[in-house]
């Protein structure tokens, strides 16, 4: 695979994906959808998530987190494949875009969307760079939990819909929760290589068997805020949260069973496999609201 390409991640961009076309349905679900705003807030999270790949690439290289010992995906700076100058700068390029584009949704969304933008734009980069690098003082999970849960299903919903009801705000918890275990199996799979760097990553912090169960409960939560969700709306609207709520537990409760007993680059296989998982379910509650 080109190098330049592998560096974008094309596996995990589902987690920037799903919570775009998740904000449209519900904005779709109480109204005619704008596809030309639709279409820029997907431009603009792909590129912000881009954007922090490459970012973290050439960060992580540069401070000795990517190395030989490695055993997940090949790393582009890390592997002298592009050189460390050369991705900063295509990061450069990439979040300028983003930001192009969030000023444009702006001019729908209002202030709240410039600053979420900014918020993003700023985390993106410090998830792995600047004096208290997210990835490396335990905070990972919680900025993929905000940008790929809150920022961006809510983010969209509201510069299509101008309205954030309670039972919105659950579903994008789930959703942000099942983006939070694609982090959390890379993760989980690094402890080792990142104890040795000081990269001090929430598993690390919780150490390989605490690590695993809270990937579990991950997707528990994921599952639970759906089920609750589907409470919150009449009876008749309730299959809308309560299929994807299962969805969401079975496959949590099988990749959970799997990961609590891989090893190493057996991991590998889950990053892929939860986010199919959140893919599906972001596709059956998008089947779900079409009216």
């Amino acid at each position: 695979m080109n190098p330049w390409l592998a560096a974008t991640r094309p596996k995990t961009l589902a987690a920037g994906i799903v919570p775009v076309a998740v904000g449209t349905a519900l904005a779709g679900s109480v109204g005619a959808v704008r596809w030309d705003l639709a279409a820029g807030c997907l431009v603009g999270a792909l590129l912000i998530q881009i954007g922090c790949n490459f970012a973290n690439d050439a960060f992580d290289a540069l401070k000795g987190a990517d190395t030989a010992e490695r055993i997940g995906p090949q790393r582009a700076v890390a592997a002298g494949l592009i050189s460390p100058r050369a991705m900063l700068i295509a990061t450069g390029v990439v979040l300028t875009a983003a930001l192009g584009v969030g000023l444009w949704l702006a001019g729908t969304g209002g202030w709240p969307i410039l600053v979420l933008g900014l918020i993003s734009l700023v985390c993106a980069v410090g998830y792995t760079a600047g004096p208290f690098p997210l990835a490396y003082i335990g905070l990972g999970d919680l900025f993929v939990f905000l940008f790929f849960g809150w920022f961006a299903v809510l983010g969209t919903a509201w510069i299509l819909a101008g309205r954030l009801p309670l039972t919105w705000w659950l579903v994008a918890s789930a959703v942000g929760l099942q983006a939070a275990t694609i982090i959390c199996v890379n993760n989980l799979r690094d402890i080792p290589t990142d104890a040795k760097v000081g990269k001090r990553t929430l598993c690390v912090r919780l150490g390989d068997r605490a690590s695993r169960a809270y990937y579990g409960m991950l997707h528990a939560g994921a599952a639970l805020c759906l089920l609750v969700a589907a409470t919150q709306v009449p009876s008749a609207d309730q299959a809308r949260y309560i299929l994807p709520a299962g969805l969401a537990a079975m496959g949590g409760m099988l990749l959970a069973r799997g990961v609590a007993k891989a090893q190493g680059a057996e991991l590998n296989g889950f990053l892929g496999k939860s986010a199919a998982l959140e893919l599906l379910t972001g596709l059956a509650l998008v089947i779900l609201h079409v009216r």
